[in-house]
């Protein structure tokens, strides 16, 4: 009991099961957890996607991510659809994963097994200058 309220998701601490970021979310604590695999899964985005899919993980982007990961979590169960597909549910889970602590631990455990599945995904890319290509 004495962690079920504590500072767990605080990246560095221990949760409830000894791991970083295992414990339940606490009140105004950020879960900092997965937040290095998923800025470098926003690096492999395009540079006009990156700023958006940045915002959209911020906290005042919180009255946003909910209703649009609920249209995404929607439309990916209406994949027989022609305009929707199937490719929407996991984005709506993803961005209900920043507010909802289940869908948050799922997240974990997915990013878990493609971090071993393909962990060249998660490898730094060093950009290089036109000037080095050229």
């Amino acid at each position: 009991m004495s962690q079920q309220y504590g500072p767990s998701r605080v990246a560095g601490r221990l949760g409830a099961r000894g791991r970083p970021g295992a414990g339940p979310a606490s009140p105004g604590v950020p879960y900092c957890h997965d937040d290095h695999r998923l800025e470098r899964l926003i690096c492999r985005l395009p540079l006009r996607r990156q700023g958006a899919a940045r915002w959209l993980r911020g906290s005042s982007a919180r009255w946003v991510r909910i209703p649009l990961g609920g249209f995404f979590v929607l439309g990916g169960l209406l994949f027989i659809l022609p305009v929707f597909g199937l490719w929407m549910l996991p984005v709506g889970l993803l961005l209900l994963a920043e507010d909802v602590p289940p869908l948050r631990r799922l997240r974990t455990r997915i990013l878990n097994w493609i971090e071993r599945r393909w962990p060249h995904w998660f490898h730094h890319e060093q950009v290089r200058d036109k000037e080095e290509t050229t």
